[in-house]
């Protein structure tokens, strides 16, 4: 109890030091009594562009221009319009499907979705203002910390996971001109998709930047390094990792560094930590001493959220889902930033085992715009951790 006390107090510290920057987003408990002038709004199949008294409109019979109307008809028939008539959608084989499309200034303060078929294969994309190329392109299971395409529950302060397969992300995303969110099904088969993204309406002040996602994959790691991004220029924030990690060995895996080269750095990092289980907040193995087992914990801010452990058949590898949020400890940035973090294991006499690990990850930050050209995101094949399922 007094650990739990102690995050909300923390917060709400952070939330009352860090000013309310511009009306409506900045919300504690503290400050939830403050009126605003903010407008709330929300997008989902019941309401595709968000506005104002147009949510509920679909007609089980008469508007055939909805996307789950095949399925939503029969089931709605009898009860007519407003009620549950178009509450998903699908998105075909090979399609890019816009999930919103907001115009003017706010944020997006939550979105909630569960999408079916592989979580690999779903390309979630943000673009934020004019731009042509997105801030954040990830594969939607990685973005909401779930790559292997089974549920774990995740229970942080940015991303929840909550059964059965509830993706939910709060956060914050602002934007000044126009906020645009994408969908791609790499996948032949079509897929579908629940979704409500919640976002307000608002003035944004000139110190807001905006919110970046970049997925890598090391498939093995190379030199067993794994950069996690790199070529970030610009002047900003690092927030947040997502690892997941698959284990090529059978011997502990996480005594690798993680490094922060920035603002010029180049062979020497400024920030060297001193192990993986170390910056995912954890320590000696992840190991529950009692049980000898690998120990899932999920907190406001770090975890292991994820073990898969080998079943003696088709499942024949461990790996791990891991996350480190820097929301009271943000990275701050002036010119440029690099991150990697050495793959490295234990040798049976006591000497580091450079490994070849498979290891993806995902990487949250704030900067201004421009942000500098993402690497083009591997292939569908590239991207698949190979699952048997009968």
């Amino acid at each position: 109890m007094k650990n739990v006390l102690l995050v909300v107090c923390l917060f709400s510290v952070y939330q009352l030091t860090a000013q309310q920057k511009f009306d409506g987003l900045e919300m504690s408990m503290s400050n939830l009594s403050r009126l605003s002038d903010a407008k709330t709004r929300s997008i989902s199949p019941e309401n595709f562009t968000g506005e104002k008294g147009r949510g509920g409109m679909a007609h089980p019979v008469n508007d055939t221009g909805r996307r789950n109307q095949a399925n939503a008809w029969y089931a709605a028939q009898d009860l007519g319009q407003g009620w549950k008539v178009n509450p998903f959608i699908e998105i075909k084989g090979r399609e890019t499907f816009t999930i919103a499309e907001i115009d003017g200034s706010g944020a997006i303060q939550h979105i909630w979705m569960t999408p079916t078929g592989n979580w690999r294969f779903s390309i979630i994309r943000f673009y934020w203002d004019d731009e042509t190329t997105p801030s954040i392109e990830v594969p939607v299971g990685d973005f909401f910390g779930m790559a292997f395409n089974e549920y774990a529950q995740m229970n942080s302060m940015a991303v929840t996971v909550n059964p059965g397969s509830a993706f939910n992300c709060y956060w914050k995303m602002p934007f000044r001109k126009k906020a645009r969110i994408t969908m791609e099904n790499l996948n032949k088969d079509p897929m579908r998709l629940y979704y409500q993204v919640d976002y307000t309406l608002t003035d944004v002040g000139n110190d807001e930047a905006y919110l970046h996602a970049q997925f890598r994959r090391s498939n093995p790691t190379t030199g067993s390094l794994h950069t996690m991004v790199d070529g970030i220029k610009g002047k900003g924030q690092y927030v947040g990792t997502y690892m997941a990690w698959n284990v090529n060995n059978n011997a502990w895996w996480g005594e690798g560094e993680v490094k922060f080269y920035m603002d010029g750095d180049t062979k020497f990092p400024t920030i060297n930590g001193t192990g993986a289980e170390d910056y995912f907040c954890g320590s000696y193995n992840f190991e529950n001493a009692k049980t000898k087992q690998y120990q899932e914990f999920s907190t406001p801010f770090a975890g292991m959220h994820q073990v898969i452990r080998p079943n003696g058949l088709y499942l024949s590898q461990q790996a791990f889902g891991m996350y480190r949020w820097h929301i009271l400890d943000p990275v701050r940035f002036e010119s440029d930033l690099k991150i990697t973090i050495q793959d490295l294991g234990w040798r049976h006499d006591w000497r580091y085992y450079p490994q070849k690990s498979d290891i993806s990850s995902v990487v949250f930050w704030y900067q201004r715009e421009p942000h500098a050209p993402f690497p083009k995101l591997p292939s569908k094949d590239d991207l698949e951790i190979p699952k048997w399922d009968r």
